[in-house]
Order: structure tokens, then C-alpha cells, then sequence
């Protein structure tokens, strides 16, 4: 169907009747781990009910716990929830298993307990691999003396990832940059670091940047088609899987139901819907406020708890800006290692840390800036991410 019979239809009424009075929020079943645990009486789940509303790449909440022992959580990946094309050496997985763990911590701190934690308890896997051990083993001795509690606890269930345009009108408060380099946790290897810039030159350097790093995922075909069949479209999609990306709009819903919207072809480059998508991606670089990056220089053999680490750093980071009022969106595509991305890769860590040699790797870089509150993404159920054996 051509766009204009499209428009034709739509605007005749032939979808009016049906999308009348149609809500564009988020089914109340995907957002309803935000309301908390309320008064779980199991401690575990308790914790896990907080851990589980980390940030995640491409909300794929690749996360799976063991609670056979007494007192512990065991973590592994979620290998039926990864993203080989846009993520092919699993980094972002695993820097995801670090904002679930920290949010873990802060949580059984909250309730008296003393969790003590090892990475990688039966070994680390190696660099661009994944398998089934650990990544994480948090477990408490009851009769241990109740730590401090967080305050970052309270910004849990308020933290959500605005996904949209920033105030160009208003600058970023040095002193809130300042409270997010104080947010890293306080044990972080020496390797762990915190970069930021809010200057005019640097700051159009990386618009430019991320800009032209979005184009390569959008245009390169396999890794455009990643990101669109994990797209959640309508209320009994994002309902059912209460995971990926999630659009509820009238147009999108209207454009799926007449088969106008084809997820399994990727946009072609200079086509409507290409330059729509890229579009959006303008937006979010057009008006970076600001940028915040984290890298790691990881000791041989310990790559991947420096990713554990880097996404440790990166929740604290986003809750010390939720009590701020400031926004933290990570800029993702130009830290990805999938081939087509190489120059945009090695121009970044020429621009943040002066050179490309690999050994220290840029694993967050955040847009900074303030816009209106936003809604929060949908979550799967505490359930389905308890290992059943």
C-alpha cells in the first residue's frame, strides 16, 4: 500500500474508529515491577525485585540468578537474551551484569544485611566469549553488623533513561558532573575512570560523532534488523514480552496492523524511513548538553570483571543524576566492536583517551543533560529470571 492511500485510510476513518480513544501508555502489567516488592517477606527477592530495574542494553534484561544456596545469589548470563550483531564480543552483556549487581547490593544493604561479593567465583570467562559460570556470587552471614545504607537506594525505583530531546536552553551544573564522578563506587580498581566534557569544541566533536556512528548501525542491514525485531509495537506485544524496545504510538500501531511497518527488512539508506530513524538519533546528539564516559584499563585475565565494574559505576552514576534532576542516555553505538563500526570505535578513544591501542577501553559514554520526567521501560517478571535448575 502506497503512503498516501495510507494517509487516505487513516485519516477516513477507516482506522480512527479503531484507534479512537486508544491510550499510548504502557500497559500497567509491563511497568508494574516499578511500583517495588512492597512487602516481600523473602529478602532475596526483595533485593532481586529492585536489581532487576537496572539499565540494560536494548532492555534485553539478559539475567538469570540461582537461590539454591542459603544466604546467596548466584548471576549467570541470559545467553538466549544476547545481541550478536551490535554486540558481538558480549561487552555490553556483561557490563550489564554490573548494574544488576550493584543494584543488588544496594538493595540487601537496605535491609540490614552485609552482602559480600566475588566476581567470577569459578573463574572469569575470557575476552570475547561466554559461558555458563558466574559472573557474580553475593552471599551474607546473618549475624554480620547491618552496613551503612545508600542513599542511592531511594533513586531506584525513580531512576528511568530519557530517550529523547534535551533542553538546549539549559546548560548542565558543573556541580552536577561533579556529584555524578563522586557516585563511583568507592572500592573501584584504579583502572576505572571518569571522564566528562561540557566545552563547546570537544562537545560538537562528539555530536558529531555519535551521529555518524548511529548512521553505520542504522545503514549496515544485519545490525539495523537487530534493533527492529526487537521492537515491542502495541499494547499485547509489549504485554507479552515486557522486554526490548517498546512503541506504543497510534501511527506505529496503525502502520503494523495494516503490515505497513516490515521488521524484517532492514531501512534502505536515503529512503523515508532510514533518514525518519536517523532523524531521531539527531535529536538525541544535537542536544547533548554534555558528555560522561567510563573506561577501564583492565589487568590481564581480568577483562571481563572490568566491564562488571564499568556497569557498577555506570547505575550509581545515573541514580546520583535521577536526585539531580539530570538526565543520562548512553550514547551506545559508537563503543560497539562490530566490524563497520571500527573507524568510528578508534575515533573515540583517539578523541577521549588520545589513542586507539587497546588497552584501555571506552565502555560507557553517556549524553548528559535535562528534559520532563520520563516513563520507565517495561520489566519481565522476578520469576522468569530465577534458574529453575
Amino acid at each position: 500500500m502506497q503512503r498516501r492511500g495510507f494517509i487516505r485510510l487513516v485519516g477516513g476513518g477507516v482506522l480512527g474508529s479503531t484507534l479512537a480513544g486508544c491510550s499510548t501508555a504502557l500497559p500497567d502489567e509491563a511497568l508494574a515491577a516499578w511500583a517495588g516488592p512492597g512487602d516481600e517477606p523473602d529478602v532475596r527477592r526483595w533485593a532481586l525485585a529492585h536489581a532487576l530495574l537496572a539499565p540494560n542494553s536494548h532492555n534485553r534484561q539478559p539475567w538469570l540468578v540461582d537461590l539454591r544456596e542459603p544466604n546467596a545469589i548466584s548471576l549467570h548470563v541470559d545467553r538466549q537474551r544476547l545481541l550478536p550483531e551490535t554486540d558481538p564480543w558480549f561487552r555490553q552483556i556483561v557490563v550489564s551484569q554490573g548494574t544488576f549487581v550493584e543494584l543488588l547490593l544496594i538493595a540487601l544493604r537496605e535491609r540490614g544485611l552485609a552482602p559480600q561479593l566475588q566476581l567470577f567465583p569459578q573463574g572469569e570467562f575470557a575476552p570475547r566469549t561466554l559461558d555458563d559460570r558466574p559472573v557474580a556470587r553475593v552471599h551474607w552471614e546473618t549475624s554480620a553488623s547491618a552496613p551503612a545504607k545508600d542513599p542511592l537506594f531511594a533513586q531506584i525505583l525513580r531512576r528511568h533513561t530519557a530517550k529523547r530531546p534535551f533542553d538546549t536552553t539549559r546548560p548542565v551544573n558543573p556541580a552536577h558532573v561533579a556529584a555524578l564522578l563522586d557516585a563511583l563506587p568507592a572500592d573501584a580498581p584504579a583502572g576505572l575512570r571518569c571522564g566528562h566534557t561540557l566545552q563547546a569544541q570537544p562537545l560538537e566533536r562528539l555530536r558529531a560523532l555519535c551521529l555518524a556512528a548511529a548512521r553505520v548501525e542504522v545503514g549496515t542491514p544485519r545490525t539495523a534488523l537487530e534493533s527492529a525485531r526487537l521492537m515491542r509495537i502495541g499494547p499485547d506485544e509489549i504485554r507479552r514480552h515486557r522486554d526490548g524496545i517498546s512503541i506504543n504510538g497510534l501511527v506505529p500501531r496503525a502502520a503494523t496492523a495494516l503490515g505497513l511497518f516490515d521488521r524484517s527488512e532492514a531501512p534502505v539508506p536515503g529512503s523515508r524511513t532510514f533518514e525518519q530513524v536517523v532523524n531521531t538519533f539527531a535529536e538525541h546528539s544535537r542536544t547533548a548538553m554534555g558528555f560522561v564516559w567510563l573506561t577501564t584499563e583492565a589487568a590481564p585475565g581480568h577483562t571481563r570483571s572490568a566491564e562488571v565494574w564499568a556497569g557498577r559505576a555506570f547505575v550509581r552514576q545515573q541514580l546520583a543524576a535521577t536526585a539531580l534532576g539530570l538526565q543520562m542516555h548512553p550514547m551506545s553505538q559508537a563503543p560497539q566492536e562490530f566490524p563497520e563500526m571500527k573507524p568510528h570505535y578508534d575515533a573515540l578513544h583517539r578523541l577521549l583517551i588520545g589513542r586507539d591501542d587497546g588497552s584501555i577501553t571506552v565502555q560507557m559514554l553517556s549524553r548528559i543533560g535535562y528534559c520532563d520526567a520520563v516513563a520507565p521501560a517495561p520489566r519481565r517478571p522476578l520469576d522468569s529470571l530465577i534458574r529453575q535448575a
